[in-house]
Parts: C-alpha cells; sequence; structure tokens
C-alpha cells in the first residue's frame, strides 16, 4: 500500500508508539451529552479536545457549554497530591476552535473570538481550522500565533493548525501540532506521508478519519503511526459539514464512534509522552 512506500527517511513503524485523541469538535452539549461525559472518563487517552459553541465562541456566553467546559477543568484537577502536570497529561485540554476560513478572516476578528473563548470559556489552548496551507499565507498565520501564545496564560498552552492535508513546511514552526489530514477511510488507506514530515517526532501530527469500519482498526492505527501521527480521531461515522464542523450530527467527528470502547481499549489507558 502507498503508505508502505519507502520515502528515503526511517519512519516509526515499531508501533510502539502512544496514541491518543484529539477531539476536533464533538456536537453542542445538549445534542451530545455522552461525548461530553466521555472526555472527562479517567484513564480516556485524551490529547485535547475543541469547543465550537457556534463557529466560534458565540455572541454570549452559552450557559450549557459553560457548565460542559466546568466538568472538563474539574475532572483534570489534582487530587490526593498528585502532581498538576500528571492529571494535565492524562486529561488533555480544551482548544477553543478559531475558523480562520483559509486566510479570509480578518486578524482583529480572530482576536476577538479568542478573547471571548478565554475569558467566557477559560480554554487551555486553541485550533486554528481551515488554516492556510500556501507558503504566501505563512506569515500572517505566524502573527496570529504569536499573539495568540501571548494571551495564554500558560506558556504550554497548544495551538493547533487544521490545516487537513500537508501544508508548506514552515508551518511545522508555527504552532505545536498540525492536522495533515482529515478526510475518509477510502482516501487515508492509499494515503502517501509528505517527506518533510519525518524530520518531527509524532507529536507534531494529527489524523482524523471518519467511515472506518471496525474490521480495519488495526490498519488505520498502523498507517497513523507510519505517517507520524501521534493524535487521532477514528470513526465508523461518515458524511462531511465542511460550514457547519462540530455543531450538529451531520459531521462524522461530531458524536462518538459506535466502536469507542474498544478503540480506546486499543490504544490503552492512559498517555506515554
Amino acid at each position: 500500500m502507498p503508505y508502505l512506500t519507502s520515502t528515503g527517511t526511517a519512519r516509526r513503524s515499531s508501533g510502539a508508539e502512544q496514541l491518543g485523541f484529539g477531539v476536533p469538535g464533538y456536537a453542542h452539549p445538549l445534542l451530545a451529552t455522552a461525548e461530553w461525559a466521555e472526555l472527562t472518563r479517567p484513564g480516556t487517552p485524551l490529547h485535547w479536545a475543541v469547543l465550537n459553541v457556534d463557529n466560534g465562541p458565540g455572541s454570549r456566553p452559552d450557559p450549557h457549554c459553560l457548565e460542559a467546559a466546568g466538568r472538563f477543568r474539574n475532572a483534570r484537577a489534582p487530587r490526593g497530591g498528585e502532581p498538576p502536570d500528571t492529571v494535565r497529561a492524562a486529561g488533555g485540554r480544551l482548544l477553543g476552535r478559531l475558523d480562520l476560513a483559509h486566510g479570509r478572516r480578518p486578524f482583529t476578528e480572530l482576536l476577538a473570538d479568542a478573547r471571548s473563548f478565554l475569558e467566557w470559556y477559560r480554554v487551555d489552548g486553541f485550533y486554528l481550522d481551515r488554516c492556510p496551507v500556501d507558503r504566501a499565507d505563512l506569515p500572517a498565520v505566524r502573527r496570529l500565533a504569536g499573539t495568540l501564545r501571548a494571551f495564554l496564560t500558560d506558556a504550554d498552552g497548544p495551538l493547533v493548525l487544521g490545516h487537513d492535508t500537508h501544508p508548506y513546511p514552515g508551518y511545522a514552526e508555527a504552532a505545536d501540532q498540525l492536522v495533515t489530514f482529515r478526510g475518509a477511510w477510502s482516501d487515508y488507506r492509499w494515503s502517501q506521508v509528505a517527506e518533510w514530515t519525518a524530520a518531527y517526532p509524532p507529536g507534531r501530527f494529527a489524523h482524523f478519519v471518519h467511515g472506518v469500519p471496525r474490521t480495519h482498526l488495526e490498519e488505520a492505527m498502523r498507517i497513523a503511526r507510519w505517517q507520524g501521527a501521534g493524535t487521532i480521531f477514528f470513526t465508523d461515522r461518515g458524511g462531511q459539514s465542511e460550514s457547519g464542523r462540530g455543531r450538529g450530527q451531520s459531521d462524522p467527528f461530531a458524536a462518538l464512534p459506535s466502536y469507542w470502547d474498544e478503540i480506546v481499549s486499543r490504544i490503552g489507558l492512559g498517555i506515554s509522552e
């Protein structure tokens, strides 16, 4: 298969690396009660989850999203003398979704959304969805990323760029993680990784794949490891909703896959960094 084609650079193919989940955006907590509850279940190997209230933070604080964000934070609170870093690593981080509209949204609008996410929902970092991929847009994305880092009270708060494909290599230095695949299993199983990604550890890349049959979970995880992805979300749900990511059940990533418990057990409880 193409993902096994040699690029001249050794890939991480041993399968020893610990995968974890990135949740690109569950539906509103009223529609996805079980999904948001799973984010706080102890031992779930969660790296981060995206909060998308209404294509961003919305025009005012949403009480249901405030409650969900509060439960998320409380699940990570240190207990019994546990080190805060250990709890945080096990519980994942909450990211506010900023829609870059492929570089078309004004800088000031994006900063206003970021401030609202921080003030209302106390997010840990940001997910820059529909991020540009071309070299010409890199300076603007770097400027935005630098300003967002200055906003964050936690210097380690993650910034994730949602390219959904391999961007110009310089983007890898602009954020903590890049989403380099988002799409259907029929495309993912024949996908090829960009050679430049081999210079980075698997923690720098994320893959989101829908329509993955239960019988192909092991193959899908093998592809992710081979291509250097450390963060994944696989689901057997199909379909795509580009205009309203994470807003309703029409988005394949808005709800739990039918094999959620199985994939959690396959990845293993806890995260090994």
